[in-house]
């Protein structure tokens, strides 16, 4: 496949996956302060995790270019970009205390049973399996905060979710800065592998890198229907 080809087959998925039954009943559930402090404990996680999953593609992955794709997307996700000087991790601790949460109550978050789950499979499939399906894992949750592919389904997980939390905590944007820089970031994130899969998704790399994406997209359906059933079960 081409360009054009492989951001149809990524779109593809992260529309269904936005889409789906999953995605729909995780966006009804009406945030309260508690359910808002859960979900952005078990994202802490998740996005913490993403920082080892990342190193595990690198570190099978034997193309000195992918590499420093790597390493750049990650410069951003840890050190600094333009959203912050700290590293993503920053963003949520600062968004977090719009909700009274302190750096220490998410630095030391639990993790519920699916998160658990989910992202010791994450995990597994960044480690053991072929670099190319790793990285497909990866990127492909990063589809799912697209603006530019979402727009008619409500934006992508972070537009969804920022609206959500302003409807229903009274609060702006301007307390949302997890949100608000991930409307941007992850849409860079997303251009910038694009090419990688043109170069190297022929044959039978294509059907591997799919099925990885596919799988990276079951997974993140089951890691939010945790998040759901865990929000519902707070009063």
């Amino acid at each position: 496949m081409d360009a054009n080809g492989w951001k149809s087959a990524f779109g593809k998925l992260a529309r269904e996956t936005m889409s789906s039954t999953e995605l729909e009943r995780y966006y009804s559930v009406p945030i309260t302060r508690a359910r808002a402090q859960l979900l952005l404990q078990q994202l802490s996680l998740y996005v913490r995790h993403r920082r080892d999953c990342w190193a595990f593609v690198s570190g099978n992955c034997p193309v000195l270019s992918v590499k420093q794709k790597i390493l750049a997307h990650e410069y951003e996700e840890m050190i600094r970009d333009q959203h912050s000087e700290h590293g993503h991790l920053d963003l949520i601790i600062r968004q977090g205390k719009a909700i009274g949460l302190t750096a220490e109550d998410i630095l030391k978050a639990k993790p519920i049973a699916s998160t658990t789950a989910t992202l010791y499979a994450w995990g597994w499939m960044c480690k053991k399996k072929h670099w190319l399906e790793g990285l497909a894992a990866m990127t492909m949750t990063e589809w799912n905060q697209d603006d530019r592919l979402l727009a008619d389904l409500g934006g992508g997980h972070a537009a969804r979710m920022g609206e959500l939390w302003i409807k229903y905590l009274g609060i702006t944007w301007d307390d949302l800065p997890n949100w608000k820089a991930h409307r941007a970031a992850d849409k860079e994130h997303v251009d910038m592998f694009l090419p990688i899969w043109t170069e190297f998704g022929h044959g039978e790399n294509e059907e591997i890198i799919l099925q990885a994406a596919k799988e990276s997209e079951e997974l993140y359906r089951v890691y939010q229907t945790g998040i759901a059933d865990a929000m519902e079960a707070l009063t």
